[in-house]
């Protein structure tokens, strides 16, 4: 009879053993999830990167836009693919922590106002045609080793003025003018904070600093400027840089725009040229 209380003993010592390790590892695991959180995520490398999954990309794809920078911005802390009936509970989570409030409005910036990929279609020649890579942070040369801070949109017709370039956003041109790595360029302030660059243009539309533009207007046109004193043209191919940039605690950063770009890839307008 003791024998084998001792052993019933044994194993529900054992039971509560294998109990006490799950919930211990869960809660390891939990903090340091949570820990992924913090006043200086949104600068760091790998949440500049923007790194999505296929299937995370296809759930952007079908949510409101009000919703696509929280379930953005949960899909980097969570680390894994989510669906729509868990991101509530996952939000409910994530905000309890006290710096989600400035991280949300950072993710908010990135991926709520986009509406237009910014090079429309041809309605008249299929050929032309554009591509883009993910070349985040691919070294550049010109004027010192550097990575290169956004996606390039190759023009499969390398004309300079031909691919006519839309604000991806509505916003307020807050820049416009040459820089010698960015060639003719402007830069447009969207509604929730972002900051969006279109550089390399052979030429603009009649927009001026403080105008008030609409997603999906004419802002310029594709081409080859840059890399050189004002006016260089030629030195490489046609092709429109876009950059995406924000602004945590006051300081500029960069995030990586391919994403963003994919996201809209079915959003392309059609133009007559």
């Amino acid at each position: 009879m003791a024998q084998t209380k001792l052993k019933r003993n044994l194993f529900l010592f054992l039971v509560l053993l294998a109990l006490f390790s799950v919930l211990l590892q869960e809660n390891l695991q939990e903090r340091a999830r949570c820990s992924r959180l913090k006043s200086n995520t949104v600068m760091s490398d790998g949440f500049r990167q923007m790194q999505l999954s296929e299937p995370m990309l296809k759930m952007l794809e079908g949510l409101p836009v009000e919703k696509r920078g929280t379930a953005a911005g949960i899909y980097y802390l969570e680390k894994k693919d989510s669906d729509k009936k868990n991101l509530k509970k996952a939000q409910n989570m994530w905000a309890k922590r006290p710096a989600w409030g400035e991280y949300l409005d950072i993710c908010n910036a990135i991926w709520n106002d986009v509406t237009y990929f910014p090079v429309p279609v041809s309605s008249k020649h299929e050929s032309y045609s554009v591509s883009f890579v993910d070349s985040w942070m691919g070294e550049r040369t010109y004027g010192g080793k550097r990575g290169h801070e956004g996606t390039d949109i190759m023009a499969s017709q390398n004309t300079p003025g031909l691919y006519p370039v839309v604000s991806m956003t509505d916003g307020t041109v807050v820049s416009k003018g040459w820089l010698e790595k960015g060639g003719w360029r402007l830069g447009i302030s969207a509604p929730s904070g972002g900051y969006f660059y279109y550089a390399h243009l052979d030429s603009y539309a009649d927009i001026e600093e403080g105008d008030t533009v609409r997603a999906g207007e004419v802002i310029g046109f594709m081409g080859n400027s840059g890399y050189g004193p004002e006016g260089t043209t030629g030195v490489f191919a046609t092709h429109l840089h876009v950059g995406i940039y924000i602004y945590p605690q006051g300081e500029e950063i960069s995030v990586n725009p391919y994403w963003v770009l994919r996201l809209l890839e079915e959003k392309k307008l059609s133009c007559s040229f």
